[in-house]
C-alpha cells in the first residue's frame, strides 16, 4: 500500500494487469472487487464483502504488479474519497497517510512482502475535509504459482475513538506522581511519563531507547534480572529497591502485558522510614518481652534464694551494663543479704542489720516505689548523711527496687553501676517490671529454703551424725537425695559396734521419696539398732524387721542388707532382703561382688532369710550401696555395677571420703537428674592380730573355774595387763562356775585384747542367763550383779554351737612419758 512497494511488485510481474482484460478500467468497475476474493476480516475469520459492509469494516485488494487497489464502499468512506472520482491507484491511498507515519508504514509493508507474511499497522489518515482519523489496517500477501508476491488482501477499520481514549490515558499517565514506563518485547521504551524520565535520565524523551542502555538501571542491583523474570511470567510482581545516589526507596510493580512489560514505581521512602521506626520500636518491645520471659523462665526454674540471685545476676546485669547486685530480705525488722555480686564483704557487713534513716533503702522501703540515682553527686545531694559509704561501695549509679509481694515489702534489690548512668524511661519501666518477678520468686524460694532446712535437719537426725571409729572397721558414707525439692528420703546406712570387736554394717532403702518414707526409715533404723543390741544373727534381725514393715501397710516395702564383720575370723556374715549385693575390693585391687541370691524386700518376704558368709581379707574394702547409685536413668543395674567395679579398681587407693566423692560424682553427676535416693557406705576392715587373741578349752567339771583363772593370769602377764588380773580372775571364775552349774559343754574361754579387754565364755547351751534381784537371805543369784559391777559391759549372744557370755573391761591408762 505504498508506491515503492507497488513499483517493486510490478517489476516482478512484468507489467500491470487490469481486471477485465487489457482495456482501461473505469471508476465504476473499480468499485466492484474481483470474484472470488478471500479477504482477512478484523476478527481473523474469513467472510464476504457483504459481511464487511454490515460491520463497517472496509475490505481492500491490492494487485502489486499493476498497482491496482480495489476498495469497497466502507474503505472509501474511511479514506474520505468520492467513489465517482477514485482512480484505483495505490498512490492515492498513500497520499492520504500522515507524513509522520509514512516511513515506518513503508517499512512494515516491505517486511510483509519480503516474508510473504501478514501485515498490520495502525496509522493516521488525512482526509480531504482536513480531519485526521486513525485506521488499523491488516493484510495478507499471496504468491502466484512461481512463488512471487502477487497480491495482498486486507481489511481496515476506524480506531480513532479508541485512540482518543488511549491518548487521554497517556496524558493522565504522563503527569501522575508515580513513575510509569512501558517497554516492548525487545526492551525498547514505548512510553515513559514525566516522573519516569526524571528518575531515569536527564533527557526528556525516552521513547525508542533500549532500557538496558540507561545507566541508572544498570546501577540498581538485580533490577534487570527481576524485570526479565517478570516478563517471562504471567503474574505481576512487586519489590523495593534503593535508588543510587539519592538513597531513596522505590517500590517497583512489574505487570506483564501482551506487547511487553508495564512498570510502575512509587517513592516509598517515607513509609520505609515509618516502617523502620515501627520495626525498631517492635524490636525494642520484643527485646524487653524476651528479657522478661527469659528472667521469668530462669526464676521459675530457680529453687533456692541463691538460685534467684544467680538468675538475676546473669539476666539483669548484662543488658543494662550493671556491675553490682544486692538482694536483701527483711527478717524481724532487720535487713539480711541473701546474695550479692560486685561488692566487698566489708560493705555487705555494713548494710546488714537495721535500716538507717535518711538512706535510699529507707525511702524505697517506706514509699514502696523504686528510686534511681544517676551519679555520686546526686547521691551526696540527696543523702548527705550516708555519703561516706560511697568510698566503701565503689559505685557511681544505683537503681533501688523494692520487692513487694501481695502488698507487703519483703526485701530490696539494688542494681549498681561503676560509672554514672542515667536510665531511660523504658529502662526504668523494665527494671520495675523485673523487680516484681524477682519478688515473687524470692518469696517462693524463701519458703523452699525454710522447708529445705527442716528437711535437712530431719534427715540428719534420722541418719548417723558421725560414723564410729572402731578397731575393726573405718567407714565413710554418703547420702544423695533424689532431686531438688526432695531432700528427705528412705535410704539409710549404719555402722553398729557389737561385742568382741565385731561390727554390723547396715544399708537399706524404703521404697519411695518424701516425709512418709523418711518416717518409716526412722522406725526401721531404730528397731534395727535395738535388735542389734540383742546380738541377734542377721537372719533373725531381718525376720523381726519384716514383721515390723508388714504391720505398716500393704504399700510399704523396704530393702535391707545386714552384715556382721568378725575381725577374729576375717569373715562377713550377711542376710539380704531385696538389696543389691555388696562389693569387696581386695588389697591387690581386684573387685568382686557377693553372690547375687537374696530374699524379697521386707514387707513381702517370708522368713527364714538366707544367710551367706564371705571371706574378707585384712585391709579390704566392703562397699554397700542402694540401687539408686547404680540404677540411674542412663543404664540398668548390671551396667551400673560394672561401672562401679571399674571405678573401685581405679580409686581404691584413695582415702575413704575421697573414694565416696569419686564414686558419687562419677555415677551420679551433679547435672544429671536423679530419679531415686542413693546411699553409699564404704568400710575398710582390719583383722585382729593373732597375738591379741587367746583361746582355751575348759574341762567339763568344777575344775574348769580354776583352769580358767590360771589361763587368765598367765595371759594377762604376757600382755602386761597385770592390773586387771584380780578383777578378770573373779569375772572368769564367776562365769565359768555359772555355765558349769547351769549349762552344758563343751566349754571354751577366749580373751581378746583390743581397746578394751574382752572375756568370752562359750558353752553348748542356748539358755540365756538373766540377772535377778536376790533376797538378803538367798545364798546365790548375785553372780551377774557382781559381773555388772566389775565390768563396763556384759552380754550374751547365740552362736552355732550354743551361746557366749562376754564382758568388756577398760584397759589401764598407760603411764605418761
Amino acid at each position: 500500500m505504498m508506491d515503492g512497494a507497488a513499483s517493486t511488485a510490478a517489476g516482478q510481474q512484468g507489467g500491470p494487469r487490469v481486471a477485465g482484460g487489457g482495456a482501461a478500467t473505469s471508476p465504476q468497475q473499480l468499485r466492484q472487487p474481483p470474484q472470488p476474493a478471500q479477504l482477512l476480516v478484523p476478527d481473523g475469520k474469513n467472510g464476504s464483502w457483504e459481511g464487511y459492509r454490515a460491520t463497517g469494516v472496509g475490505a481492500w485488494e491490492w494487485y502489486m504488479a499493476s498497482g491496482l487497489l480495489c476498495l469497497d464502499q466502507p474503505s472509501m468512506d474511511l479514506l474520505g474519497v468520492d467513489p465517482d472520482t477514485y482512480d484505483g491507484r495505490i498512490e492515492t491511498w498513500i497520499s492520504h497517510v500522515h507524513p509522520d507515519d509514512i516511513a515506518w508504514v513503508t517499512a512494515e509493508v516491505d517486511k510483509a512482502i519480503s516474508t510473504r507474511g501478514a501485515y498490520q499497522a495502525e496509522y493516521r489518515i488525512c482526509r480531504p475535509d482536513g480531519s485526521n482519523r486513525w485506521l488499523l489496517v491488516r493484510g495478507q500477501v499471496e504468491a502466484d504459482a512461481d512463488g512471487n508476491p502477487f497480491r495482498m488482501l486486507g481489511t481496515a477499520w476506524d480506531t480513532t475513538q479508541a485512540r482518543t481514549t488511549d491518548d487521554g490515558l497517556r496524558s493522565a499517565l504522563r503527569y501522575m506522581s508515580d513513575g510509569f514506563l512501558s517497554v516492548d518485547k525487545d526492551w525498547r521504551v514505548l512510553f515513559a511519563n514525566a516522573e519516569a524520565e526524571r528518575l531515569l535520565t536527564s533527557q526528556h524523551d525516552l521513547t525508542g531507547r533500549l532500557l538496558w542502555n540507561l545507566l541508572v538501571i544498570r546501577r540498581v542491583p538485580g533490577l534487570e534480572a527481576r524485570c526479565r523474570e517478570a516478563a517471562d511470567g504471567t503474574t505481576p510482581t512487586s519489590f523495593d529497591v534503593q535508588w543510587p545516589d539519592t538513597g531513596r526507596w522505590y517500590r517497583f510493580r512489574l505487570v506483564p502485558v501482551p506487547d511487553g512489560l508495564a512498570c510502575y514505581f512509587t517513592d516509598v521512602t517515607a513509609s520505609r522510614v515509618r516502617q523502620a521506626d515501627q520495626v525498631a520500636a517492635e524490636r525494642t518491645a520484643a527485646k524487653r518481652s524476651a528479657r522478661i520471659q527469659d528472667l521469668a523462665s530462669a526464676l521459675a526454674e530457680a529453687v533456692t534464694s541463691l538460685d534467684i540471685v544467680a538468675a538475676v545476676a546473669d539476666r539483669v546485669q548484662p543488658p543494662f551494663g550493671a556491675s553490682g547486685l544486692i538482694i536483701q530480705v527483711i527478717e524481724d525488722g532487720r535487713m539480711r543479704t541473701v546474695g550479692a555480686v560486685g561488692y566487698s564483704q566489708a560493705f555487705l557487713d555494713l548494710v546488714n542489720g537495721p535500716v538507717p534513716d535518711l538512706t535510699p533503702a529507707a525511702d524505697v522501703l517506706a514509699r514502696r516505689r523504686p528510686s534511681f540515682i544517676s551519679s555520686a553527686d546526686e547521691y551526696k545531694r540527696r543523702y548527705p548523711a550516708t555519703a561516706d559509704l560511697l568510698a566503701i561501695c565503689g559505685k557511681q549509679a544505683w537503681a533501688y527496687l523494692p520487692l513487694v509481694v501481695s502488698g507487703r515489702v519483703v526485701g530490696l534489690c539494688v542494681v549498681s553501676f561503676d560509672r554514672p548512668r542515667l536510665l531511660t524511661g523504658a529502662e526504668r519501666a523494665l527494671m520495675t517490671t523485673l523487680s516484681g518477678l524477682v519478688a515473687q520468686a524470692l518469696e517462693r524460694a524463701r519458703l523452699f529454703d525454710a522447708e529445705h532446712a527442716r528437711s535437712q535437719a530431719l534427715q540428719r537426725a534420722l541418719l548417723p551424725r558421725q560414723l564410729p571409729e572402731l578397731p575393726a572397721v573405718t567407714a565413710a558414707a554418703r547420702y544423695l537425695p533424689a532431686g531438688r525439692g526432695m531432700d528427705v528420703g528412705g535410704d539409710w546406712y549404719d555402722v553398729i559396734p557389737l561385742s568382741a570387736d565385731r561390727v554390723a554394717l547396715v544399708i537399706g532403702d524404703v521404697m519411695g521419696h518424701g516425709l512418709p518414707e523418711a518416717v518409716i526409715m526412722g522406725r526401721v533404723r531404730t528397731a534395727l539398732q535395738t535388735l542389734s543390741d540383742l546380738e541377734l544373727p542377721p537372719d533373725e534381725i531381718l525376720a523381726h524387721l519384716n514383721d515390723l514393715v508388714s504391720g505398716l501397710g500393704d504399700d510399704s516395702f523396704v530393702t535391707c542388707l545386714y552384715a556382721i564383720y568378725d575381725p577374729t575370723t576375717s569373715s562377713c556374715t550377711m542376710a539380704r532382703a531385696g538389696h543389691p549385693p555388696p562389693a569387696v575390693v581386695c588389697p591387690d585391687g581386684t573387685v568382686h561382688f557377693a553372690p547375687a541370691e537374696g530374699d524379697p524386700p521386707l514387707g513381702v518376704a517370708g522368713p527364714p532369710f538366707e544367710v551367706s558368709e564371705l571371706r574378707v581379707p585384712d585391709g579390704a574394702l566392703l562397699v554397700l550401696y542402694t540401687d539408686g547409685l547404680v540404677d540411674s536413668t542412663s543404664c540398668d543395674p548390671a551396667v551400673g555395677m560394672d561401672r562401679m567395679a571399674g571405678l573401685l579398681r581405679g580409686h581404691q587407693a584413695e582415702g575413704l571420703d575421697q573414694l565416696c566423692d569419686s564414686l558419687t560424682q562419677a555415677l551420679l553427676p551433679d547435672d544429671q537428674q536423679r530419679a531415686d535416693d542413693a546411699a553409699l557406705l564404704v568400710a575398710r576392715v582390719r583383722a585382729t592380730a593373732p597375738d591379741a587373741v587367746a583361746t582355751w578349752s575348759l574341762p567339763e567339771d568344777p575344775r574348769a573355774a580354776g583352769a580358767a583363772r590360771r589361763y587368765v593370769r598367765d595371759q594377762l602377764a604376757s600382755w602386761r595387763l597385770e592390773e586387771l588380773t584380780m578383777t578378770t580372775e573373779l569375772v572368769v571364775s564367776e562365769l565359768v562356775a555359772n555355765v558349769v552349774r547351769h549349762a552344758r559343754g563343751p566349754y571354751r574361754l577366749r580373751l581378746l585384747r583390743s581397746r578394751s579387754l574382752v572375756c568370752e565364755v562359750f558353752d553348748g547351751s542356748l539358755t540365756t542367763p538373766r540377772p535377778r534381784r536376790a533376797a538378803w537371805t538367798d545364798e546365790g543369784g548375785r553372780g551377774l550383779q557382781l559381773i555388772a559391777a566389775l565390768c563396763d559391759r556384759w552380754g550374751t549372744r547365740n552362736v552355732a554351737t550354743g551361746k557366749v557370755i562376754w564382758t568388756e573391761q577398760s584397759l589401764p591408762t598407760p603411764p605418761s612419758a
